[in-house]
């Protein structure tokens, strides 16, 4: 049984009305209301708990009245409950609903993922620089630990969202980001790679053309789109159901920021064919993620829309 605990200020001209609202919901339990006056925001104190398959729907309602901008809403997971009467009312009135997203959730979490602060931009760099390493030393670890590194699929996923809710403004600075960020990457792993080159130090076997990890990034073919297409379903999915360790999976599958080192680096050393297919594989695969993540999202919502539809007679019996 999954449940949260919501706490909620209500305005004070609305408490009642909230408060009828909570006790009306056959999905929220141990409801105490109102547990007293708060202050900063002024409000009615009340909190219960919620089913989680039905808190998107709740949440809606409070938002609708406002209760987000004229008081607060905060929400807590439950590690354990123990409460037969709410097992029983998730198996009787939500079915497979209780495992509907949650999709205030998932936006906070696509909005925490995409602040564009400093240490984003310095974050891509040094996973740039990260792979680098890896692409002149042929060291597959430190290309894995430079797709660990690199915080580009907030920003993709932030993009892929904003198309799906038509927010043109959180597109343009989500691509503004990722334009921004893998220049800054290129920029820095040229010039590290210049310096390798001015001091002889790159190893024998790169320098005498034996570049299989290269070959891999600036060669885009079929089984590219592929992953691109799976990593993308994957990143969403993993957004929408919280499967952090599913996403893990997904930094390291998709080559973005090693097509941005290998940019670099093929540069510095005057590889301009393989410069040519490290860029068309970035590009291919932030184009697939970001359209692949708006195709998922918007047909998670019409499934979830049409198993809700499908379970409303049983909620209704």
């Amino acid at each position: 049984m999954a449940i949260v605990h919501v706490r909620i200020v209500s305005p004070p001209d609305i408490s009642d009305e909230i408060a009828a609202l909570l006790a009306a919901d056959p999905c929220v339990f141990n409801l105490a209301e109102p547990a007293g006056a708060a202050s900063h925001p002024d409000g009615a104190r009340m909190h219960c708990d919620v089913l989680t398959g039905a808190l998107s729907g709740l949440l809606g309602e409070l938002r609708r009245r406002e209760v987000d901008k004229r008081g607060s809403i905060m929400i807590d997971e439950v590690g354990l409950s123990l409460c037969d009467r709410a097992s029983e009312t998730e198996t009787r009135l939500l079915g497979k609903l209780a495992y509907a997203p949650v999709w205030q959730a998932l936006e906070a979490r696509i909005d925490a993922n995409a602040q564009y602060v400093p240490s984003f931009f310095l974050l891509l760099v040094i996973a740039g620089l990260i792979g680098a390493v890896g692409i002149v030393t042929n060291s597959q670890i430190l290309i894995v630990a430079a797709m660990v590194v690199g915080p580009e699929f907030g920003a993709i996923a932030s993009v892929a969202a904003g198309l799906d809710q038509g927010s043109w403004g959180t597109v343009r600075r989500g691509l503004a980001a990722l334009a921004v960020g893998f220049l800054l990457a290129v920029l820095a792993t040229y010039c590290f790679s210049l310096v390798i080159r001015a001091l002889e130090l790159q190893p024998k076997a790169y320098a005498l053309g034996l570049r299989p990890v290269s070959n891999l990034i600036n060669t885009p073919n079929f089984f590219s789109v592929v992953i691109a297409v799976l990593a993308g379903v994957v990143g969403i999915v993993s957004l929408t159901q919280a499967r952090t360790s599913a996403l893990l999976g997904v930094f390291i599958s998709v080559t973005t920021i090693p097509a941005a080192a290998d940019i670099g680096v093929s540069c510095a050393f005057s590889s301009w064919s393989e410069a040519r297919g490290s860029f068309l594989q970035l590009v291919l695969n932030v184009v697939l993620l970001i359209l692949v993540g708006f195709a998922t999202l918007k047909f998670q919502r019409y499934a979830w829309r049409w198993i809700a539809r499908r379970n409303a007679p049983e909620m209704s019996t």
